[in-house]
């Protein structure tokens, strides 16, 4: 029996407030003090309740901050619309098994305990397609369990390392470090999923299984070595080269014997590019009044691979200096996020006239390949042929100070929030 269980406590959560336009502002999302909570996951839930200690930034949430339903992952804010095949606790739990919960791994973060008729319980995506949140109140009929329906809840979701203290899943125990998809709160309770991972001891920090070892190591690893797809000696640039994912990227395309270069928008991340995680070269783009220009006095003989982060006008002048049958792996385009008139792209005959590749990915496509990523980038770290760089910010209340600074470039490194102490 956990330490912890019976505890009851306050949860401290971020709220997301509603759905926004245009970049993120720190007022979209606050903190409060949610319903005090019983530490004890219940029984015949087949969850285990967790205590957070760091939480993740990814530019991918901004795009959950929207009312639009076009796109791969759901909004933060659900409707709030009854499911009426959803009858029972032990039904709930059969249907959080389909494809689309299990990406997620959440019944409902912040699970007020105890139960009691008119709690708050779930929040579940419908079947794929349908692209909408189901929320539900519990209430108490005999021996039944009914769930009906609420209005939103709307704490924010993302990757976190979180430590479990109670559980009802005998897969995972008090004590048992994981990563995967968890609440901007202090506690919350999950599911077993595919993307929620066991953290086995390896003297690794905590941290970077939100970063190195967590989806964005991950997008790095499957984005440049099976989108990318390459050889020896080619030309590699990478945009947003500091960010979580670029960072890697640089390095991993160093070691594959390749020549790398990536831009960043401030003088003190092109010295870390060039100084601390071994690109080639580095420039700031916020001080090239031509791109074009440029790539062309960095590339000479131009780019084979450009591992896409930013799009806009990099990605126009990029398009002008590929080389034939180049590969481009679109990864995110962050100058686009948050605006409700988004640039159109000139130069894409060269894509035709240079026979060139461009892909957009996702890393969840590729989660057979996880386990060989783990070992690859942990025996790289571990022998001191890569680096990692962190951007930390302390306590739950930083999370939206942090999040919006995505946007700016603020954050050096990948951007986590340290929730509690391991």
């Amino acid at each position: 029996m956990a330490e912890t269980e019976g505890k009851i406590v306050d949860n401290k959560q971020i709220i997301f407030k509603g759905y926004i336009e245009g970049p993120p502002k720190e007022t979209d999302m606050e903190l409060r003090l949610g319903k005090k909570i019983k530490l004890e996951a219940p029984k015949g839930s087949g969850a285990f309740l967790v205590k957070n200690l760091y939480l993740s930034c990814d530019p991918y949430m901004r795009g959950r901050m929207r009312a639009s339903q076009d796109s791969y992952i759901p909004p933060f804010a659900p409707g709030s619309r009854r499911d009426p095949k959803l009858q029972s606790f032990e039904q709930l739990n059969q249907k959080a098994r389909d494809p689309v919960f299990q990406f997620f791994g959440l019944i409902r973060s912040g699970l007020p305990f105890p139960v009691e008729a008119g709690e708050k319980v779930a929040s579940l995506p419908r079947v794929p397609g349908k692209k909408e949140f189901v929320l539900f109140d519990l209430r108490l009929w005999g021996s039944e369990l009914l769930l009906h329906p609420f209005a939103r809840i709307k704490v924010v979701e993302g990757f976190g390392v979180s430590k479990v203290l109670d559980s009802d899943n005998p897969n995972f125990k008090a004590g048992d470090i994981v990563s995967g998809f968890t609440g901007w709160e202090e506690y919350s309770l999950i599911h077993e999923s595919p993307q929620l991972r066991k953290v086995e001891p390896n003297d690794m920090p905590l941290s970077y299984y939100l970063g190195l070892l967590g989806m964005p190591g991950f997008t790095a690893y499957v984005g440049f070595y099976q989108v990318c797809a390459p050889k020896k000696n080619e030309f590699v640039f990478v945009s947003a080269a500091s960010g979580a994912v670029g960072q890697l990227v640089g390095q991993l395309a160093k070691l594959y014997g390749c020549y790398v270069v990536g831009s960043a928008g401030t003088s003190q991340k092109v010295d870390l590019l060039k100084d601390k995680l071994g690109f080639d070269d580095a420039f700031n783009y916020k001080e090239e009044p031509d791109l074009d220009a440029a790539l062309k006095r960095c590339f000479p003989q131009g780019i084979d691979i450009y591992f896409e982060n930013v799009g806009g006008p990099m990605l126009e002048a990029v398009l002008l200096n590929m080389r034939l049958h180049g590969r481009i792996a679109v990864c995110g385009m962050v100058s686009q996020h948050g605006t409700s008139d988004p640039q159109g792209i000139k130069n894409l005959f060269s894509l035709v006239s240079k026979r060139v590749r461009m892909q957009g990915f996702l890393q969840s496509d590729y989660l057979r390949l996880f386990s060989r990523f783990l070992e690859d980038v942990t025996g790289l770290y571990k022998q001191g042929k890569i680096t990692y760089l962190e951007d930390m910010n302390e306590g739950l209340e930083s999370g939206p100070s942090a999040f919006v600074g995505l946007f700016s470039g603020k954050n050096v490194g990948k951007q986590v929030i340290r929730v509690a102490p391991e």
